[in-house]
């Protein structure tokens, strides 16, 4: 009799646990949310067939618990890439070499150099750098005639803003016409980088010209106590952005050379939640307060989370190791698989602890030309040590492939015409 009691109550108590754990794994639907509060219970659960758990990073899980990070869950979308950028991959992928002896691709004309790279390929960390370095998505010319930085403490929350402008002219690569290369060949892209608010810092930027080779950039800074401009060392790749906890190399994630770094590493290829079709309002001009950042969630602590809404994509996980003089032992980023841009990277101070986190939310827009380009709409570096953040986040004016617009259209010129307006 008890023998048959205690059997009825095991058999009970299986079939009971196999319910409880049937009823746990749960399939997520787009629109769910993963929140401190649940996560536990949702690691289990499973999103377009795979499990939370596998989808989200350590270090995301540890900000969801520690830092308020809220996951909004949104159906993966198909990314179409631009037409132009596509063949320009076709046509000129098979001229393209990687040299392991110099660390330098040759060959390359346009489009993606190396995109058949998978985990068995040799050297496959560096030609995805290379891919990375010479083939964004973004056409020929970003045009972000208005960005905003937002800098956040997470115990004041927002404490102000500035308004920036940034220009990027590739001189090489160039997609959609007769020739790849415009000028001698030596140089690879352009760019102008400076405020326009507050006036306080109004004409405060930077023109840098990055070249097609090892060689460290040219850079001219505008300093505003003496009017005029003046050339900077090859070092200010590695320096601050203007007061912000950004570095140059911080833009878009990773804005090196790939030869200054010294050694990169594939740790592998997964599936994680990332924005990659952007559905928040980065800035809503018309507003005002913290109404005009919808897309940061500047009504709760710590006041710098992004709100919008992840996807699974798939990433390769590339670990960038920093040479002795950075501020950085290293940078493991995130890269989707179908094209070479960051969605995040775990960045980590000299002695290995980890400092900042970037998370960049992109989207696909349509091209000056009728094409196809991607942007980001909001970039989030957040310094943990220092508790403290700089958002950037684009307004709803920014364009690819502008018309009109060639390479001397960048110029130190047009920094000293910027800072006297």
């Amino acid at each position: 009799m008890t023998i048959t009691t205690n059997l009825k109550n095991l058999t009970l108590a299986v079939s009971l646990m196999a319910g409880a754990s049937y009823l746990a794994a749960a399939e997520l639907q787009s629109g769910d949310v993963i929140n401190a509060g649940n996560l536990d219970q949702r690691l289990s659960d499973t999103f377009d067939g795979d499990s939370i758990d596998s989808l989200l990073t350590d270090l995301q899980k540890r900000l969801i618990r520690e830092e308020g990070l809220v996951i909004t869950l949104k159906a993966p979308e198909p990314i179409t890439l631009g037409d132009d950028y596509l063949a320009a991959t076709e046509q000129y992928a098979s001229s393209a070499t990687f040299n392991p002896d110099t660390r330098m691709m040759e060959g390359w004309k346009a489009g993606m150099p190396f995109p058949e790279v998978d985990e068995n390929t040799p050297h496959a960390a560096e030609k995805l750098i290379w891919n990375h370095h010479v083939a964004q998505p973004t056409k020929n010319f970003q045009d972000y005639p208005e960005f905003a930085y937002l800098f956040v403490d997470d115990d004041r929350g927002l404490e102000r803003t500035q308004e920036w402008v940034l220009r990027r002219y590739y001189m090489k690569g160039r997609l959609g016409e007769e020739q790849t290369v415009e000028g001698d060949g030596d140089v690879l892209w352009k760019q102008l980088l400076y405020a326009t608010y507050p006036a306080d810092i109004r004409g405060l930027g930077l023109f840098t010209v990055r070249y097609d080779s090892p060689k460290l950039d040219d850079s001219w800074a505008y300093i505003k106590s003496v009017r005029r401009t003046r050339r900077l060392s090859g070092g200010t790749w590695m320096d601050p952005i203007g007061g912000t906890d950004q570095l140059n190399d911080d833009i878009e994630i990773f804005n090196a050379h790939p030869t200054w770094y010294p050694e990169y590493k594939l740790l592998g290829k997964r599936k994680i939640l990332v924005v990659a079709n952007s559905q928040s309002t980065a800035w809503n001009q018309d507003a005002s307060g913290d109404a005009e950042f919808p897309i940061v969630d500047l009504d709760s602590e710590p006041y710098w989370n992004p709100t919008d809404q992840w996807e699974p994509r798939e990433v390769w996980v590339i670990e960038a190791v920093a040479p002795p003089e950075h501020p950085y032992s290293k940078k493991v980023m995130y890269m989707d698989t179908q094209f070479p841009r960051f969605y995040m990277a775990d960045v980590y101070d000299r002695k290995g602890e980890f400092w900042k986190w970037m998370n960049y939310n992109l989207k696909t827009i349509e091209t000056e030309d009728g094409d196809r380009g991607i942007v980001s709409n909001a970039g989030f570096t957040i310094d943990y040590q220092r508790r403290h953040a700089t958002i950037f986040v684009l307004a709803d004016n920014a364009k690819l492939n502008t018309d009109g617009v060639d390479g001397d259209s960048i110029s130190l010129r047009e920094l000293e015409q910027a800072a006297a307006r």
